[in-house]
């Protein structure tokens, strides 16, 4: 199965990033560095509240039902004139719901990595949820997931397989962001690369994007 951000180097991918970019006024090329930080942590999120029996029922039934990935057969029509504000409305409630209290430390991360202020990784988010919910219905239709007890599988499949304990690591600390500006700094420094790197953590993070967020 191919990894989230091989789907984000893909026909389809270059499409919604050229997309949102349009729709939230944004750089296609900053847009891009913002979702190729924002959806393996999404997905982390999601698999996290999947991994207990009533968040993996909920996430089934979206993707069964309103994200059952219909939203990509016309993309053309949706970024048409901007994202209608259903969509977005929508995107919204799918961050409070996945990242919760975390959202706004998880957006601070990734403002300060991709130079981006923060009300426009928002915005980016915001519109690219419902996308990324769409992915996951159509590779869940794709790949046979009918239940619940599946979704790990599926998630764990777009997260790019077994991830090392490392990488793990690395995505819990993001969510795990408590939105004070010290640990986001030393979040940002350590995990996502550049900067001074406060953490003794620092030194083993050379290659632990390559497996998480570089291409298989």
């Amino acid at each position: 199965m191919a990894g989230i951000l091989d789907l984000l180097n893909s026909d389809l991918g270059k499409t919604i990033i050229s997309g949102v970019a349009g729709s939230t006024g944004q750089d296609s090329n900053k847009t891009g560095n913002v979702l190729t930080m924002a959806l393996p942590v999404l997905m982390k999120a999601m698999q996290r509240n999947a991994s207990t029996p009533e968040g993996a029922e909920g996430l089934m039934g979206a993707l069964s039902n309103k994200h059952d990935g219909s939203i990509l057969d016309n993309l053309g029509d949706l970024f048409k004139g901007g994202v209608n504000t259903d969509v977005i409305q929508d995107g919204s409630k799918i961050l409070g719901h996945v990242l919760g209290n975390k959202q706004q430390g998880v957006e601070q991360v990734i403002s300060q990595k991709s130079g981006v202020d923060a009300g426009s990784v928002a915005n980016i988010l915001k519109t690219a949820a419902p996308l990324l919910m769409g992915v996951l219905g159509k590779q869940s239709r794709d790949n046979g997931v009918n239940s619940s007890g599946d979704l790990g599988g599926l998630l764990g499949g777009l997260l790019g397989g077994n991830s090392t304990q490392k990488e793990q690591s690395f995505l819990e600390q993001i969510l795990d962001a408590d939105g004070d500006g010290s640990v986001i700094d030393d979040v940002a420094g350590m995990v996502l690369g550049g900067g001074n790197q406060k953490s003794s953590g620092g030194g083993l993070l050379g290659g632990l994007l390559g497996g998480l967020f570089g291409k298989k």
